[in-house]
């Protein structure tokens, strides 16, 4: 059975994760990065430590399982981290991270020029690190899943169609506007885009070498790392939806239309002929924290009763002011009044939570999205059940856990369709 391989190049390490035909995971290892450089505003870190870690990674990977059963691999990154490199594909300095918020005044341009409509804008996009990180003089300028999948294959002149929106492609019309060059920075520095899970190229003879793949192992173009980990979950059919119940409340639906609302910061990422759509809430975690801590949440579990409706009609956050699906810079949290019982309070809160949930959902659906399908649960809040049955009620469809949301697992997903088409 052939073998294939998803690379994340995430924020604290660098995963990588063998996955065979049935989609069972064969192997895995992670390397730790370095925090990053920060001053002030600007985020950085030397790529060189993310193939270096990359290169630990695979060679841990390597000694678990057959290499030359390899028959493909991928790369995720984080989305909107950018870096310019020679015509040799060497770095021509630090890598500008995915927060980077220091390219002020190629934001205030790109905020005059570019649509409503666009994901590249704000100070932290990648075409705003784009246009300064040009003044370097490079032979391109590439997202960090381009540079590590080029490590790979040699080829420094692809990327994908995830990784490039927020550089202000548009996939709808599957290209680079013109609006760009509007900017007055060149197009020609951007690379090519293919949709993700296209074969790239082989992988480098050095490269097959060293870790013993086979020479006609290829290299498939990757994705952004929240576009991977919702890979992984097994969504793969219109209305299916990944709830991330974290700090905060994301919310993510496989559509068979783009969706689009500036004023709810709603993009859509193209995967094939279908589109992955979203919001983020600022409820969540954080606003439950500020009255119970994780255990006594689960010492009060039992206590909860998700069949009936505490009637309470909160709207939790942890400070004033939403996002998604409620646009509203000073809407202030709605937590009165207070049961004195704990466990009624709790069931208000979490009731309070999926009710923003299925508010999100069927904004997305008034915005043309799919009829919500099924949702699967990732995060931490996804491990209590009796939050996982209020949330079942209150969207009206079956709600699960993930079994996996590791990106690296939903890049590798990429690497095995690569094998199926055609080649960029």
């Amino acid at each position: 059975m052939s073998l294939v391989i998803g690379i994340d190049i995430g924020t604290s390490g660098v995963r990588a994760m063998a996955v065979d035909e049935r989609g069972r995971i064969m192997g895995e290892a992670r390397t730790a990065l370095p925090a990053p450089e920060r001053r002030g505003a600007a985020v950085t870190q030397d790529p060189g430590l993310w193939w270096t870690a990359c290169e630990a990674s695979l060679a841990v990977l390597a000694r678990q399982i057959d290499p030359a059963a390899v028959a493909a691999l991928a790369v995720d990154g984080t989305s909107g981290t950018m870096l310019a490199v020679d015509a040799a594909g060497e770095p021509l300095g630090p890598g500008r991270l995915y927060n980077d918020g220091a390219a002020e005044a190629a934001a205030a341009l790109i905020g005059r020029l570019a649509p409503a409509t666009s994901a590249a804008h704000g100070v932290t996009s990648g075409l705003a690190k784009a246009i300064e990180l040009a003044a370097s003089g490079p032979a391109r300028i590439l997202h960090q899943a381009d540079w590590v999948a080029g490590r790979l294959s040699g080829r420094f002149d692809v990327s994908d169609e995830n990784n490039a929106l927020k550089t202000g492609y548009d996939p709808v019309a599957r290209a680079w506007p013109d609006w760009i060059a509007e900017t007055g920075f060149d197009r020609g520095l951007l690379p090519d885009v293919v949709e993700p899970g296209t074969a790239v190229a082989p992988v480098l003879p050095a490269i097959a070498a060293r870790f013993g793949f086979p020479a006609g192992a290829i290299v498939a173009s990757g994705t952004t790392d929240g576009c991977a980990s919702f890979l992984a979950t097994g969504a793969d059919l219109a209305g299916d939806a990944v709830s991330a119940l974290g700090t905060t409340l994301t919310v993510k639906l496989l559509s068979d239309v783009p969706i689009f609302s500036p004023a709810h910061g709603i993009y859509s990422h193209r995967l094939g002929e279908r589109w992955l759509a979203g919001g983020a809430s600022n409820s969540g975690g954080a606003a439950l924290l500020q009255f119970f801590t994780p255990e006594r949440m689960a010492e009060l579990e039992p206590r909860l009763d998700p069949a009936r409706d505490s009637g309470l009609d909160y709207y939790p956050l942890p400070k004033p002011g939403e996002r998604f699906p409620v646009a509203d810079p000073a809407l202030a949290p709605r937590l009165t009044p207070r049961p004195a019982d704990d466990a009624l309070f709790l069931q208000g809160l979490l009731e309070g939570v999926a009710a923003v949930e299925a508010q999100g959902y069927r904004l997305l659906a008034e915005l043309g999205g799919p009829k919500l399908r099924r949702v699967i649960s990732v995060g931490g809040g996804a491990k209590n059940a009796a939050w996982t049955a209020i949330r079942a009620r209150k969207l009206g469809v079956a709600v699960s856990t993930a079994a996996t949301d590791e990106a690296a697992y939903g890049t590798a997903r990429l690497a095995r369709l690569a094998l199926s088409r055609p080649a960029a």
